[in-house]
Order: C-alpha cells, then structure tokens, then sequence
C-alpha cells in the first residue's frame, strides 16, 4: 500500500472515531480557543448592572444543549421588556432530523435556560409559543417559535437549577460501570419535570435485562447512522477540526486532536466522501461506541402523547431541567438521538424502542432517550457570540 494512501485510511479512522465518538472532550485540549469557549464563564459585569437585563439573560440561555451544536436560535429585542425567539433555516439537519423535531427540542432547552435566568433576577418569563402559528409537521419558517414577555415580580422563585448551568455539559465518553446511578438521583431527576406533561422513566444498574436490551437498539441504531452516506456526511459538514475552523466556527462538532489536524493540514484528512462500510473508520467507531454503551448502567427516556410543535418544544424545555438536576448530583448524560429519528432507515430502532418503552398507543413519542452515569470531566462546547444571535 502506498504510504499516502495508508496514511488517509488510518487517519480517516481515527477522524471518525474521535469525530461521532468523543465530540464533547474537546474542551480538555488545550488547543481550544479561549474565544469559543468564554460564554461559559458567564455574562460580564457590565451586563449585569444593564438597566435592560435581557442580554445577561441570552448569555444563560446561549450555553442551551442543541443537536449536533448547531446553535439555531435568533433572537429579535425590538419590543422592550420582550424577546422573540425564532429558529435560523439555515442551521436544520435535514437527513438525520427530516421533522425537525429535535431542532424543536432544541428551541425549548433555549426558553428553559432564559426563563431560569430571568428568575434568578427577579423577573416572570410570560412565554407565548407560537404567536402565529405553528409551524407545520415537516417544514420550518420564518414565523417565531416563542415570544417571551419579562415583567419584575416580587413574586416569582429562583430555581437552584439556575446554579448548573455553566456547569452543564454533555458528555460522550465511557463512564464508571461500577457506579451505579443512586435512587436519590432518580427521584431529583424525576422531580425537576414533576410538573410537565410528559412521562419520565429510567432503568437503573439492578435491571440488567432491560440495560441489555437499552444497549442493543441504541448499538444498532448508531450502526444505521454511521453506515448510512447520507446521515454521516451531515456530520461532516459540520465538523470543526482544528483551532482554527472552531474558532471561525464556533458551533458544530469539534475535533482537536493532534495528529488529525495535521493530516487535516496536509490535506489527508478527506471529509467529502462517507467511508467504506468495511473501512476501519467504521468498525473502529461501532466498536469504540459499544465500550461506552458496555459502560453504561443507567439509561433515562421522556415520553409524550402527542408529538405537535408545542410538545416538542416543551419536552425541550423537560430535558434541560433534566439535565441540569443530573448535573446537581454530580451525574452526567449523552442523548442517544439516533434510534428517535424519523428517516426510513431507522424504523426498526425506532419501533423497537417505543415498544420498550412503552410508546405504542397513537401519538405517543419518545422525545428524549439518554445514556447517564458517572464519568471524568469534560471541557463545554463552543458557543457563538451573543451578538451572532440577535437580529435587531
């Protein structure tokens, strides 16, 4: 084999090993930009003495989980005392997400970590969804998803959610299988969306069979969406390898590793062509992710029933508050997306697990499913400047 091309296929492994297996240990290396991370230092001094408190609220609400980091918000302040949220076009998974139905989600943690933001600053969140209309089953436009009057009010009380936020990260790696996740854990988890309207379940280290069976359909859907051309390369579009690209970026998926970046620079690094089903690019990754599957001893869901706009959006809002009391008990969590998403060809994982968990009458929806446990810290993702988000 000639060296260049052995060097392409090992490095093409490694890429898409590091690429859909560890995004989120980025913000360990020390080569990630200051830059793109400093939201999660939080708002400056200067916007907390602002007479007009609604840019300290976005710099909370920024820091928001979001499918692949894409960041979709766009926020419109032209009418004091208000913000209007609406979702960028451009930033949409069309393969992966064909209903934007994650995107949705994606706009509801966004309100949740504004509202618990306002709170912390004495002041009541009215949040009007879709003020004109909502959009429907399969497309997005222009119209806002939310409109969200701020009002001081005496009465209104803080969260102790508010506190995890720039604690909050999402993390892929293996976790500690000898840690199981504590009954206490649960019942705080279960307890932050005790008012929504969504059913929360878990199974726990005792369940063994259902863990087995949890592993199964989250390994074969994993396995759909790496080796299906399409899925994967939307990952790719939106890979950052490299300082430089997630400093010009600071969104998507980053990639820092060292050598990675240097086959990137020479230009062997090839991200326009999924690889081979047999590639060791893919059956290092399927590998690599049942580990961390295999390490895995707790798993959580959300389930709706019904899966309209409005549904989606608060299950959004569910899943940071979930998230966030994970964070509080010292836990940590990675969605497992891939089985929940409506293109064809997870059909099987889809149905399988809305059979398992107990999704099956008409319009029930498994809006959220994540692995959780016990696992080293990790770095937060980039995060644009707040002023990319506001358009007027």
């Amino acid at each position: 084999m000639q060296r260049r091309n052995f060097v392409r296929l090992a490095g093409g492994g490694v890429v898409t090993a590091a690429t859909l297996g560890t995004i989120g240990l980025a913000g360990c290396s020390a080569d990630m930009p200051h830059a793109a991370i400093e939201a999660w230092q939080g708002p400056g001094a200067e916007l907390a003495a602002a007479s007009d408190l609604r840019r300290w609220l976005l710099s909370y609400a920024i820091l928001a989980p979001h499918s692949h980091n894409l960041q979709s918000w766009i926020v419109d302040l032209g009418t004091p005392g208000e913000i209007t949220l609406s979702c960028d076009a451009k930033r949409l998974l069309p393969q992966t997400d064909p209903l934007s139905r994650q995107i949705m989600m994606s706009q509801g943690t966004f309100i949740e970590m504004l509202d618990l933001a306002a709170r912390e600053r004495g002041l009541r969140a009215d949040v009007t969804l879709f003020p004109d209309g909502a959009f429907g089953p399969d497309k997005i436009d222009s119209r806002p998803v939310a409109r969200i009057r701020l009002t001081p009010d005496a009465a209104v009380a803080k969260d102790p959610l508010f506190g995890q936020i720039l604690r909050r990260h999402t993390n892929r790696s293996v976790y500690d299988p000898n840690r199981p996740v504590p009954a206490a854990a649960w019942a705080a988890m279960a307890e932050a969306v005790r008012s929504s309207a969504l059913r929360f379940g878990f199974a726990g280290a005792e369940q063994a069979p259902a863990l087995a069976m949890h592993r199964n359909i989250a390994a074969e859907a994993w396995r759909i969406e790496l080796t299906t051309p399409r899925t994967i390369m939307e990952s790719f579009e939106v890979l950052r390898v490299g300082p430089t690209e997630v400093a010009q970026h600071r969104d998507g998926l980053t990639l820092l590793d060292p050598m990675v970046v240097t086959l990137n620079r020479l230009g062997l690094f090839d991200r326009s062509k999924a690889p081979a089903l047999d590639d060791y690019a893919t059956t290092s990754q399927i590998k690599d992710f049942g580990a961390k599957l295999a390490s895995t001893n707790g798993f959580l869901w959300t389930v709706t029933p019904s899966n309209d706009r409005v549904t989606q959006v608060n299950a959004g809002r569910a899943y940071a508050r979930v998230q966030l009391a994970a964070t509080a008990q010292g836990l940590v969590m990675q969605p497992l997306q891939q089985a929940l998403q409506e293109y064809p060809e997870q059909a099987k994982p889809y149905g399988e697990i809305h059979r398992l968990l107990g999704a099956t009458q008409p319009g029930h929806t498994v809006q959220m499913w994540a692995r959780v446990g016990y696992a080293s810290a990790v770095g937060p993702a980039p995060r644009r400047r707040l002023v990319d988000f506001i358009r007027a």
